[in-house]
């Protein structure tokens, strides 16, 4: 699902709001879950899961071309971890359905 087909869905199952109100509350949501990371929060959404930023040190690698070695830099990532209910459900529509192209 990409971010449109997000947006169509929201405006769907609420028939009383515009698209473009159906995408001014999607990109409300996200536009706040990443402010919330900026600012180094967790953001917790319940029976879903939970964002957090994650600091990745600074080490060294491979350029895979020529196998010279690289100094990576380190940098603040995001995470999300999947809440309970969500790993249930996937784990119950593995077992009945099959995942596909996962």
């Amino acid at each position: 699902m990409i971010k449109s087909e997000l947006v169509d869905f929201v405006a769907a199952k609420n028939p009383y709001l515009h698209r473009r109100d159906a995408e001014n509350a999607v990109d409300a949501v996200l536009d706040e879950i990443t402010g919330a990371l900026e600012r180094g929060e967790r953001v917790d959404i319940r029976s879903f899961g939970t964002f957090v930023v994650r600091h990745r040190p600074a080490r060294s690698g491979r350029n895979p071309l020529n196998g010279n070695a690289v100094f990576i830099e380190e940098k603040w990532v995001p995470f999300f971890r999947a809440g309970k209910e969500i790993r249930d459900r996937l784990n119950t529509a593995e077992k009945s359905q099959g995942r596909g192209n996962l």
